[in-house]
């Protein structure tokens, strides 16, 4: 296994993604702030996919907060119920739109401080509406990227998503950090999968700690490189 630097892993990873990924954004679909805030916050221990299928019929409902903050436990949840914990984030939509209105004029917050006092809105979120809607320098970590920085080799190994975080902020260069971060949920969405990742069609196997690890691991007995389920 040859030895790579950081810097060098870096600048590799990034002219890989520019190349496969140009356009990387997120895939929820939102028109204002508003609306990515509650898709986040739908998206928790979900699928966009079925946020997405959602969330037209929660916005022809409640289009702004201020009717969403009038809103009962019954008007919200037969909308969300089949998204995962409707019980907690039915409570957790309707109490971030009352504060919205009580504390911030209807508006979402446009720094992570202040989108962390919403009900339901932890540091993954707020960094994720800071990023996208308000161009800030943040970078959220949710589970493709805690394991896919992990992986490759771009963070040392770590026990939680704030030590990523720092690291991540540490090396990439601030005008990329939020295509960065849909650049790692993709690659882990549909390359670097879980329990399976597909690094036979990945381009990324020249600097990634994980793969390089197989291939020693494997060098022992067989000189060919290993096969990796897809």
């Amino acid at each position: 296994m040859s030895t790579i630097s950081t810097r060098e892993r870096y600048a590799r990873a990034i002219a890989y993604f520019e190349k496969a990924m140009p356009d990387a954004e997120t895939e929820l679909h939102y028109r204002s702030a508003y609306e990515l805030l509650v898709a986040v916050m739908l998206s928790a221990q979900c699928t966009d996919k079925r946020v997405n299928m959602t969330t037209p019929s929660f916005f022809s409902v409640f289009p702004t907060p201020e009717l969403l903050a009038r809103a009962d436990f019954d008007d919200v949840f037969p909308i969300i119920k089949s998204i995962s914990y409707p019980n907690s984030k039915t409570k957790h939509l309707i109490a971030m739109a009352q504060m919205l209105m009580k504390d911030f004029n209807g508006k979402v917050p446009d720094n992570t401080e202040d989108l962390e006092k919403l009900p339901g809105v932890g540091r993954k979120t707020a960094n994720v509406i800071a990023s996208v809607v308000f161009g800030e320098n943040t970078m959220p970590v949710d589970t493709h990227v805690f394991r896919v920085a992990q992986r490759i080799g771009l963070v040392k190994p770590s026990k939680t998503p704030l030590q990523v975080e720092n690291q991540l902020l540490k090396n990439i260069p601030p005008q990329l950090t939020g295509k960065f971060h849909h650049w790692l949920i993709l690659h882990g969405r549909y390359i670097c999968l879980a329990r399976k990742p597909k690094c036979d069609i990945c381009g990324l196997q020249e600097i990634c700690v994980y793969y390089q690890k197989i291939l020693k691991e494997n060098s022992g007995t067989d000189h060919k490189k290993p096969t990796i389920k897809k």
